[in-house]
């Protein structure tokens, strides 16, 4: 709060018109003071010399101090209850000194390669002959690298001690040498557990007797290494003869042995079945604005009727002038039968002709699919060819599925200049087909 003799100065009064008492503020405002050796305040020995007034400036301070008595102007409103403008000043200083301290940044971690520096700044300065350094110079090496007189002092006397030992300059600390080790695992800790044990991270953890955190960390380290294992299909010795047999065989023959070369697979044909549902449970579709969404109606939601298509590819041919001659797409055929219906129904009346699915696919299927919908329309689509038309049909081993020596198909695979040869793909190679990559 503001003294008493403030307030006075403020209101226009002074202690030479009133009663000439002089209050408690005006007796204590005579001056800082200090506190000596032994625990006394004393004055400050740093006061200036009074000085006495002439006569003429008694003169003008009354003449002033009538004028004021006659006349009291308060210059705006204030309030009590509001602090004077020395303390908000004094308190708006202290704050922002308080800002500045913790604020004040941090000296950073003195590096090698500075110490370095720091270590030659100081044998350049030193006596010759001697094993001292010239008076005042830590107090530079302070100056022009930012470090306490410590820090400066004890990378002389480490070097002052390696030199009394005839040992080299060391700089190097041994900052990375502090704080807790990391836990290591070694290479057979890990390859002893079994792959069950070691599914998830806090099995594998149980396992090494660590924490699931710490095995975590290692994983990022890629100490350690998640993996997905796919499950492979085992294939026996006589089918990798079978696959390397395969592969030899599509070798041309007038190629051999000074350039290898593969037949160019213009005349194959890959085959294989696909199954596709009628529709499905959840269907995305685009309307337009306003537009009412489609209504799909089904007997079961569950049993939804699915039907096999034979697809039928071979390689596309491209002519010379970069035009698609033949895009290889031969067809996708329905394994179908076409009823007419027994009994008449709110649907349809009895004799329609209705597309039901085949229930079961077998060799008699795949036989009257090759030859009433492959064959023709291999010829349809098969581009122009010089001489004998030899096609060699690709299927995989399926059960369903017919050999060249079937006795129907002997009489069927010759037609038109065209020869259809029903070749086997390796087992449990379905990277051999295309359709099945």
């Amino acid at each position: 709060m503001a003294s008493d003799q403030e307030e006075d100065d403020f209101l226009g009064y002074s202690d030479d018109e009133g009663d000439g008492a002089n209050t408690e503020s005006d007796s204590d405002d005579d001056g800082p003071t200090a506190v000596d050796e032994n625990g006394d305040f004393d004055e400050e020995l740093n006061e200036e010399p009074q000085q006495v007034p002439n006569d003429e400036d008694v003169a003008e301070q009354q003449t002033e101090a009538v004028s004021s008595s006659h006349l009291q102007v308060v210059p705006y409103l204030f309030d009590l209850n509001m602090p004077s403008h020395e303390e908000s000043t004094s308190s708006q200083h202290q704050s922002d000194t308080t800002a500045q301290v913790h604020q004040k940044p941090r000296t950073p971690r003195i590096s090698n390669e500075l110490r370095l520096k720091i270590l030659l700044f100081l044998l350049c300065r030193k006596n010759v002959g001697k094993e001292t350094l010239i008076h005042g110079t830590v107090d530079l090496a302070v100056k022009e690298y930012g470090y306490t007189r410590r820090t400066i002092g004890g990378i002389w006397n480490k070097a002052k001690k390696q030199k009394a030992t005839m040992n080299s300059y060391v700089v190097q600390n041994k900052y990375h040498n502090c704080g807790r080790k990391r836990i290591q695992v070694t290479y057979e800790q890990v390859a002893s557990i079994g792959m069950g044990d070691r599914t998830c991270i806090r099995d594998l953890a149980q396992m090494l007797n660590l924490g699931p955190t710490t095995v975590w960390r290692m994983v990022k380290r890629k100490l350690i290494k998640p993996h997905s294992s796919p499950l492979h299909p085992g294939i026996s010795d006589d089918c990798k003869m079978a696959r390397v047999r395969w592969v030899l065989r599509l070798i041309m023959d007038i190629s051999i042995p000074h350039e290898p070369t593969y037949y160019s697979m213009f005349d194959f044909i890959h085959i294989d079945e696909k199954w596709f549902y009628l529709t499905q449970k959840n269907q995305r579709v685009y309307l337009a604005n306003n537009e009412p969404f489609p209504h799909r109606t089904a007997k079961s939601r569950t049993k939804i009727p699915k039907f096999m298509f034979m697809a039928a590819v071979a390689r596309p041919r491209w002519g010379e002038d970069g035009q698609c001659e033949f895009d290889g797409k031969i067809g996708i055929f329905p394994f179908t039968d076409s009823i007419a219906a027994k009994r008449t129904s709110k649907n349809r009346v009895k004799g329609t002709i209705e597309t039901k699915p085949i229930k079961s696919v077998n060799q008699i299927a795949t036989r009257g699919m090759l030859i009433n919908n492959i064959i023709p329309a291999i010829k349809e689509k098969w581009p122009p060819h010089v001489g004998e038309k030899v096609i060699y049909i690709i299927q995989d081993n399926a059960k369903a599925h017919i050999l060249q020596a079937d006795p129907e198909w002997q009489q069927h695979f010759q037609q038109d200049g065209f020869t259809f040869v029903l070749t086997q793909q390796p087992p449990n190679s379905p990277d051999c087909n295309i359709l099945d990559l």
